[in-house]
Parts: structure tokens; C-alpha cells; sequence
């Protein structure tokens, strides 16, 4: 059973818990760990949602640094003093 199906009825179970005519001190034990629930299963989608997002952050700084060095080497590679002519 997914995670989202789960929440979902947990969503659901906590809709109907007033209605089924427990006790107030079991009602109140019953909406703590259905909430615990709701609450243990949104970290777990949230931590398998960043799980997903991770991309390499390229600053505009560094960007323009590493293109700067990379222009210098290939400029370097073209006019190479310690080549001799024939």
C-alpha cells in the first residue's frame, strides 16, 4: 500500500472517528496516534521527495570561474612557447 493511500485513510478515519461513539479518554487516544500517524508518513514522503531533488547547484560565480579557467587552458594549449617551428 503506498504512503499517499495510507495518509488518505488515515485522513478518512480521523473524518469519522467523532461519529463512532467511543469513549471521550479512547476517542482522545485514537486522534493522538492517528495523528502520529498522519505525521510519521508525511516525514517518510518528505524525506523520499528530497531523496529525488538532488541536483548539483551551479552558482553563477563559479560558473563564470570555471569557464574563465577553461578558456585559459585551451588558450594556452594553442600558443605553447616551448613549441619550435619549422
Amino acid at each position: 500500500m503506498s504512503k499517499v493511500k495510507i495518509i488518505f485513510g488515515l485522513g478518512i478515519w480521523i473524518t469519522i472517528l467523532p461519529y463512532l461513539g467511543f469513549p471521550y479518554s479512547l476517542k482522545n487516544i485514537l486522534f493522538s496516534i492517528s495523528g502520529l500517524g498522519i505525521i510519521y508518513f508525511c516525514y517518510l514522503l518528505y524525506r523520499d521527495l528530497k531523496v529525488g531533488e538532488t541536483e548539483e547547484k551551479t552558482f553563477d560565480n563559479f560558473s563564470e570561474n570555471s569557464n574563465f579557467n577553461e578558456n585559459e587552458t585551451k588558450s594556452q594549449e594553442h600558443t605553447n612557447p616551448n613549441e619550435k617551428e619549422i
